[in-house]
């Protein structure tokens, strides 16, 4: 398998990972609707869901699902030159000088950015990870699962900044 199709491999994923988030709004939205909850019930505690799907994990469910969909890819769109940028001023300048307006914002902006928020994503997953951490409003249970998520698309997004960064240097010489 190519690298390129590994990541529409990816993205695709995520993109289903959409389509869950969409659900778990209709889901909640029917269900708030026609005052069912809970909307199912198990007989045995499940990860993530504990012993039932109620209206609040649903909702709790939309949260994490969007943070999943919208951090994991952040760093592959970083690396195709997806993110956002004020184009306007950007594409007049030759190369050479917009890899070097690319570079400094690296490490003006990104690198201080991650050296304070990978200490507190990892902060925040361990702090859940240790206290078991559960929706206090009947929502998710095994919160540590979802959370698991931040460290690891910041780490995933830190890693394509630097790629990027190392690219740059070599660029604006």
């Amino acid at each position: 398998m190519t690298r390129d199709r590994g990541v529409e491999l990816c993205m695709s994923g995520l993109g289903f990972g959409l389509i869950g988030l969409m659900l778990a709004i209709v889901g909640q939205v029917i269900c708030s609707a026609l005052d069912i909850n809970p909307v199912v019930v198990f007989d045995q505690a499940l990860p993530l869901l504990d012993k039932a799907i109620t209206l609040n994990s649903l909702l709790d469910l939309q949260w994490h699902l969007l943070v999943i969909v919208g951090l994991l890819p952040a760093g592959l769109v970083w690396l195709r030159d997806g993110h956002v940028r004020v184009d306007f001023l950007y594409q007049r300048y030759p190369d050479r000088w917009r890899a070097r307006v690319d570079l400094l914002g690296n490490l003006l902006f990104a690198l201080p950015f991650f050296a304070l928020i990978l200490p507190a994503a990892r902060a925040f997953l361990q702090r859940a990870w240790t206290s078991d951490e559960g929706s206090r409003n009947g929502g998710l249970a095994d919160l540590w699962m979802i959370k698991a998520v931040l460290p690891l698309g910041l780490a995933l997004l830190a890693l394509a900044v630097l790629i990027d960064t190392v690219r740059l240097i070599r660029a604006a010489r």
